[in-house]
């Protein structure tokens, strides 16, 4: 899986229906070429979701990111804020840590 993949699936929960299209099943919609790497509403997505999951979210100019003490840096923001979830998803089950 690539980053964007571990992030929609394990942080969103996110089914992929098509190569180009994952499907939300809570909200009951599909999202069409996500990239939250160069899409800023894509990006605010992840950062609700970690919200609502009980992280605190903060930035450091528009560079870097952290998700409680998991932080990251990018060109742009929305590539911060991948980068950030990305090491957050890939090394902690997200909804185990605040069971």
């Amino acid at each position: 899986m690539n980053e964007i993949e571990v992030i929609a699936r394990r942080i969103l929960g996110w089914k992929l229906n098509h190569w180009d299209r994952w499907f939300d099943p809570e909200m009951r919609v599909f999202i069409y070429d996500f990239q939250p790497d160069k899409n800023i509403q894509h990006a605010l997505l992840i950062v609700e979701k970690l919200k609502e999951f009980g992280y605190s979210y903060t930035t450091n100019g528009s560079k870097e990111v952290c998700f409680n003490d998991v932080c990251a840096t990018g060109d742009t923001l929305e590539q911060a804020i991948t980068n950030a979830a990305f090491s957050l998803a890939d090394n902690r089950s997200i909804a185990e840590e605040w069971l």
